[in-house]
């Protein structure tokens, strides 16, 4: 039971930072606007971490990768800490190390994931509810990049823009389809 409690205290706490890292490489990507109260709060709750990683980790092609390698190594050590939790030795946790680099990279497509599906829903309701709220802009530009190619070959039905739905149930597909296998076999892999 305390096993229990200590693994969802270590999901918690590492993912939340894998998740903050993870959306401020996003807004970065998408070129979303900066000014707004979500990105504030990421670079405050993120910048111990990234200032520093930046001097080691350079950018490519106006990337941040040191946000991204951080997500990965947040889950790398996650998932490093769990394996040690649940009775493994130091030594197979060492022995283990490249099934759980590539776990955690599998974990960060899988929470990238996550963010796009989020992202996408909560522009389809702003636009239903307030399309002038402050955050508007921020996730127009997050989810632009997504919605653009459904746009392109799908039309509005009756005003309605159903690109929103085939972004999801495509992310959906990912998500239950070559993610659950990969982390299954890793998991298998990883005993």
């Amino acid at each position: 039971m305390l096993e229990n409690a200590l693994i969802f205290l270590v999901n918690t706490v590492f993912g939340l930072f894998t998740m903050a890292l993870l959306v401020r490489f996003y807004v970065q990507w998408a070129r979303a606007p900066y000014r707004n109260p979500l990105s504030e709060f990421l670079s405050a709750l993120t910048d111990f971490m990234v200032l520093p990683a930046r001097r080691v980790i350079p950018g490519l092609w106006g990337l941040d990768l040191a946000t991204l390698v951080l997500a990965w190594l947040i889950q790398l050590l996650e998932l490093f800490i769990i394996f040690l939790i649940k009775g493994h030795p130091l030594a197979a946790a060492g022995s283990a190390f490249v099934g759980l680099a590539l776990l955690a990279g599998l974990m960060i497509v899988k929470f990238g994931l996550y963010i796009v599906i989020v992202v996408v829903v909560v522009q389809a309701v702003m636009s239903w509810i307030n399309p002038y709220t402050p955050l508007a802009p921020l996730f127009n530009s997050m989810s632009r990049p997504f919605l653009r190619v459904f746009q392109k070959l799908i039309p509005p039905i009756g005003n309605v823009d159903l690109s929103p739905l085939f972004v999801i149930v495509i992310c959906q597909l990912l998500l239950m389809l070559p993610v659950a296998y990969l982390e299954m076999t890793l998991s298998q892999w990883l005993g």
